[in-house]
């Protein structure tokens, strides 16, 4: 009899149980199908950013959500430009950044990967909107001073980031197609051809 019982609970449970997990694969299954459609996921960030700004504005309070959403950003930025493996602290037997003009060339290979920097980025503003709606969360703050000291803190971070990547000599972006100086066709070859 008391297996009958469990199992009545257990039951009730489970409908509710497949509708969440069901919901959480379309989730997913639209997560992994923008995947591949960078410009307009970045889009609608976009969008979802100027959202909460005109809230933040219309409602003239929240600063001090505004003010960790920046430090989260900062954080997820500097995660953004990092190599995997920061040749100041380990030495690892994977693939490294090139340190002379003599190393092997070895990709850039991002410590958070951009599909994650958005899911990361996009998700903190989605937050912190729905935090605009608690008042218990508008905190009276002065936020000339919550702006210049985060200003100061992204220039500092800034700084030391820039300088990271002066000193072990890499840049965290694509810019076009990478060219490489290897064989040059010789004038002969051309002037055989009958173009």
């Amino acid at each position: 009899m008391e297996g009958v019982g469990g199992d009545s609970v257990g039951g009730a449970a489970a409908p509710v149980n497949q509708f969440w997990q069901d919901v959480w694969r379309r989730y997913q299954y639209f997560l992994d199908k923008s995947t591949p459609h960078t410009v307009y996921r970045w889009i609608g960030t976009v969008v979802i950013v100027l959202i909460y700004i005109l809230r933040v504005y219309y409602v003239q309070g929240f600063y001090i959500i505004s003010y960790g959403l920046g430090i989260y950003l900062l954080n997820l930025l500097i995660g953004f430009l990092s190599p995997l493996v920061d040749p100041e602290m380990e030495v690892s037997a994977g693939p490294l950044l090139p340190t002379k003009g003599s190393d092997e060339f070895k990709p850039f290979i991002r410590r958070l990967p951009e599909f994650k920097f958005w899911y990361s980025f996009t998700k903190a503003f989605c937050i912190a909107f729905v935090m605009t709606f608690f008042s218990m969360f508008d905190v009276p703050v002065f936020w000339p001073i919550l702006l210049c000291y985060w200003i100061v803190l992204f220039v500092l971070t800034m700084r030391r980031q820039i300088a990271h990547m002066i000193k072990y000599k890499y840049i965290p972006f694509n810019i076009g197609k990478q060219r490489y100086g290897g064989k040059k066709p010789s004038s002969s070859s051309s002037g055989s051809r009958g173009d």
